[in-house]
């Protein structure tokens, strides 16, 4: 039985489905699942093969919309694109330690009953995960529920611009790597401790885990960047 981890044959089979559409037909591809299923592929290698074909203008996607065939209309552009092109996990870090502690403050004042029973139910979804794929998808997911939960539109807008680094297959290699099972463990309980804060409407408390949360991953990543520089000095 064939890998189903092939982007090049994700990539290829997008390719000609394009192909078979209509000559300027503004049509929206199926989702990410459904394509995976139809090509026989992994979600993953579908995700990357998207990714090469939005570089090259053949498609554009709008959160919450989907994915369409054709340019981005010039109402649709999005003009921070360039920018998580061109940043580093540094700067990402630099910038969450900035805002996510007070985004976990604003949540512990204004999350809804409903929004914390999210978070409590996307940690059993990320304890549950078994790679590193779907650790990066749940994990995204809580901090942006945590975001989303502090209820104010320009903090989330900031937030969803530092995120699409994360998404970035670089950015994602370097945290796998950061991600060992002890550290897995250490990551699981920080995320409930800032969880429970929220619940606790306890706004100093989720602040301070959110933090210290984030500190032990920026050390974690210094220091895999750190022993792979070293390394190719040897």
């Amino acid at each position: 039985m064939p890998s189903t981890d092939n982007s090049s044959l994700a990539l290829d089979r997008l390719r000609t489905l394009i192909r078979a559409l209509p000559q300027g037909a503004d049509a929206k591809l199926p989702t990410e699942r459904q394509l995976a299923d139809q090509f026989e592929t992994g979600r993953r290698s579908v995700r990357r093969a998207l990714e090469v074909l939005e570089a090259e203008g053949r498609i554009w996607r709008k959160q919450g919309s989907g994915t369409f065939v054709g340019p981005r209309p010039e109402n649709q552009r999005n003009p921070f694109g360039d920018i998580a092109a061109e940043t580093d996990f540094m700067e990402v870090m630099e910038v969450r330690l900035r805002i996510e502690p007070q985004l976990a403050q604003l949540a512990a004042l204004r999350a809804k009953p409903d929004a914390i029973s999210r978070m409590r139910e996307i940690l059993v979804r990320l304890d549950e995960s078994a790679d590193s794929d779907s650790r990066e998808l749940w994990d995204s997911a809580l901090h942006r529920q945590i975001a989303r939960s502090a209820g104010n539109t320009l903090f989330l807008a900031m937030f969803d611009l530092v995120d699409r680094v994360r998404q970035d297959e670089a950015w994602q290699s370097i945290r796998g790597r950061a991600r060992s099972a002890a550290y897995l463990a250490v990551y699981a309980e920080q995320h409930r401790t800032i969880v429970d804060a929220i619940g606790r409407r306890d706004p100093v408390k989720a602040g301070e885990e959110m933090r210290r949360h984030l500190m032990t991953l920026h050390d974690n990543l210094i220091r895999q960047t750190s022993m792979e520089s070293l390394s190719d000095v040897g």
